[in-house]
Protein backbone atom coordinates (compact mmCIF):
# COMPACT_ATOMS: atom_id res chain seq x y z
CA UNK A 1 0.00 0.00 0.00
CA UNK A 2 1.27 3.15 -0.51
CA UNK A 3 0.52 5.07 2.83
CA UNK A 4 -2.24 6.38 4.36
CA UNK A 5 -1.86 9.92 2.54
CA UNK A 6 -1.27 8.43 -0.95
CA UNK A 7 -3.61 10.15 -2.29
CA UNK A 8 -2.20 13.80 -2.98
CA UNK A 9 -0.94 15.96 -6.07
CA UNK A 10 2.19 16.04 -7.08
CA UNK A 11 3.65 19.20 -6.24
CA UNK A 12 4.15 22.12 -8.10
CA UNK A 13 8.21 21.28 -9.54
CA UNK A 14 10.11 23.48 -7.30
CA UNK A 15 7.90 23.49 -4.78
CA UNK A 16 8.11 21.93 -1.14
CA UNK A 17 5.10 22.34 -0.06
CA UNK A 18 1.93 20.33 -0.64
CA UNK A 19 -1.84 21.65 -1.08
CA UNK A 20 -2.72 20.24 2.31
CA UNK A 21 -6.65 19.92 1.31
CA UNK A 22 -5.31 17.06 -1.33
CA UNK A 23 -4.31 14.88 1.03
CA UNK A 24 -5.88 11.93 2.22
CA UNK A 25 -6.04 11.17 5.63
CA UNK A 26 -8.39 8.21 6.65
CA UNK A 27 -8.22 8.98 10.56
CA UNK A 28 -9.46 12.76 9.81
CA UNK A 29 -13.22 13.31 10.56
CA UNK A 30 -13.63 14.95 7.08
CA UNK A 31 -11.50 12.85 5.02
CA UNK A 32 -13.14 11.98 1.46
CA UNK A 33 -11.18 8.83 1.93
CA UNK A 34 -13.63 7.52 4.38
CA UNK A 35 -16.58 7.67 2.18
CA UNK A 36 -14.59 5.61 -0.30
CA UNK A 37 -13.37 2.99 2.65
CA UNK A 38 -16.91 2.30 3.72
CA UNK A 39 -18.06 1.73 0.13
CA UNK A 40 -14.92 -1.19 -0.25
CA UNK A 41 -15.34 -2.25 2.99
CA UNK A 42 -19.24 -2.29 3.72
CA UNK A 43 -20.78 -6.13 3.71
CA UNK A 44 -22.21 -5.84 0.46
CA UNK A 45 -19.33 -3.76 -1.80
CA UNK A 46 -16.41 -6.06 -0.22
CA UNK A 47 -18.29 -9.01 -1.72
CA UNK A 48 -19.51 -7.41 -4.69
CA UNK A 49 -15.79 -6.46 -5.67
CA UNK A 50 -14.27 -9.84 -5.33
CA UNK A 51 -17.11 -11.76 -7.14
CA UNK A 52 -16.51 -9.58 -10.10
CA UNK A 53 -12.56 -9.73 -9.66
CA UNK A 54 -13.43 -13.68 -10.58
CA UNK A 55 -15.32 -12.76 -13.99
CA UNK A 56 -17.84 -10.19 -15.39
CA UNK A 57 -21.29 -10.89 -14.26
CA UNK A 58 -24.93 -9.55 -15.23
CA UNK A 59 -27.03 -8.36 -12.21
CA UNK A 60 -28.85 -11.73 -11.26
CA UNK A 61 -25.56 -13.66 -11.27
CA UNK A 62 -24.25 -11.38 -9.15
CA UNK A 63 -26.50 -11.52 -6.77
CA UNK A 64 -26.98 -15.54 -6.65
CA UNK A 65 -22.81 -14.83 -6.14
CA UNK A 66 -23.35 -12.84 -3.34
CA UNK A 67 -25.76 -14.84 -1.36
CA UNK A 68 -27.83 -12.88 1.19
CA UNK A 69 -28.22 -9.54 -0.63
CA UNK A 70 -31.40 -8.16 -1.30
CA UNK A 71 -31.76 -6.87 -5.04
CA UNK A 72 -32.14 -2.88 -3.91
CA UNK A 73 -29.05 -3.16 -1.43
CA UNK A 74 -27.33 -4.84 -4.61
CA UNK A 75 -28.16 -2.15 -6.62
CA UNK A 76 -27.26 0.74 -4.62
CA UNK A 77 -23.81 -0.80 -3.58
CA UNK A 78 -23.23 -1.39 -7.32
CA UNK A 79 -23.88 2.89 -8.07
CA UNK A 80 -21.83 3.60 -5.20
CA UNK A 81 -19.02 1.77 -6.54
CA UNK A 82 -19.57 2.84 -10.04
CA UNK A 83 -19.35 6.40 -8.66
CA UNK A 84 -16.12 5.68 -6.87
CA UNK A 85 -14.83 4.22 -10.35
CA UNK A 86 -14.07 0.91 -9.32
CA UNK A 87 -17.18 -0.58 -11.32
CA UNK A 88 -18.28 -0.57 -14.99
CA UNK A 89 -21.86 -0.63 -16.11
CA UNK A 90 -22.27 -1.96 -19.44
CA UNK A 91 -25.92 -2.22 -21.00
CA UNK A 92 -26.07 -5.04 -23.73
CA UNK A 93 -27.77 -4.77 -26.33
CA UNK A 94 -30.26 -7.75 -26.55
CA UNK A 95 -33.96 -7.94 -25.95
CA UNK A 96 -35.36 -7.43 -23.47
CA UNK A 97 -31.85 -5.09 -22.44
CA UNK A 98 -29.35 -6.84 -19.81
CA UNK A 99 -26.81 -5.23 -17.93
CA UNK A 100 -23.22 -6.78 -17.25
CA UNK A 101 -20.94 -5.47 -14.39
CA UNK A 102 -17.02 -5.36 -14.22
CA UNK A 103 -13.94 -3.83 -12.75
CA UNK A 104 -12.13 -1.34 -13.46
CA UNK A 105 -8.88 -1.14 -13.10
CA UNK A 106 -8.83 0.68 -9.91
CA UNK A 107 -11.91 -2.14 -9.08
CA UNK A 108 -9.37 -4.62 -10.25
CA UNK A 109 -6.45 -3.66 -8.04
CA UNK A 110 -8.76 -3.03 -4.82
CA UNK A 111 -10.66 -6.45 -5.41
CA UNK A 112 -7.12 -8.56 -5.25
CA UNK A 113 -6.40 -6.41 -2.19
CA UNK A 114 -9.50 -7.92 -1.21
CA UNK A 115 -9.42 -11.21 -2.09
CA UNK A 116 -6.08 -11.15 0.24
CA UNK A 117 -7.69 -10.59 3.02
CA UNK A 118 -10.66 -12.71 2.42
CA UNK A 119 -8.40 -15.60 2.21
CA UNK A 120 -6.19 -14.50 5.57
CA UNK A 121 -9.54 -14.16 7.65
CA UNK A 122 -10.89 -17.87 6.11
CA UNK A 123 -7.75 -19.40 6.75
CA UNK A 124 -7.94 -18.11 10.27
CA UNK A 125 -11.60 -19.27 11.09
CA UNK A 126 -10.72 -21.65 13.19
CA UNK A 127 -8.45 -19.62 15.19
CA UNK A 128 -11.07 -17.08 16.19
CA UNK A 129 -13.78 -19.70 16.93
CA UNK A 130 -11.34 -20.91 19.52
CA UNK A 131 -11.01 -17.39 20.85
CA UNK A 132 -14.68 -16.64 20.51
CA UNK A 133 -15.33 -20.06 22.49
CA UNK A 134 -13.09 -19.05 24.94
CA UNK A 135 -13.63 -15.75 25.60
CA UNK A 136 -17.79 -16.56 25.89
CA UNK A 137 -16.84 -19.37 28.42
CA UNK A 138 -15.04 -16.47 30.54
CA UNK A 139 -17.79 -14.13 30.57
CA UNK A 140 -20.52 -16.66 30.79
CA UNK A 141 -18.77 -18.15 34.20
CA UNK A 142 -18.62 -14.96 35.95
CA UNK A 143 -14.93 -14.73 36.28
CA UNK A 144 -13.30 -11.46 35.71
CA UNK A 145 -11.26 -11.28 32.10
CA UNK A 146 -7.86 -10.15 32.02
CA UNK A 147 -7.81 -6.42 31.23
CA UNK A 148 -5.58 -5.97 28.40
CA UNK A 149 -3.52 -3.12 28.80
CA UNK A 150 -2.87 -0.37 25.80
CA UNK A 151 0.40 0.09 24.64
CA UNK A 152 1.70 4.16 25.00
Amino acid sequence: MGGMSAAQPAPEPGSDEVDQAFVADVFARDCASRDILQNVTSRWGLLALVALGESDMRFNALRRRVDGVSERMLSVTLQALERDGFVNRSVLQAIPPRVEYSLTDLGAEVAARLTGLIEFVEDHVSDVAESRASHDVSDSDGSPRAHRTQKS
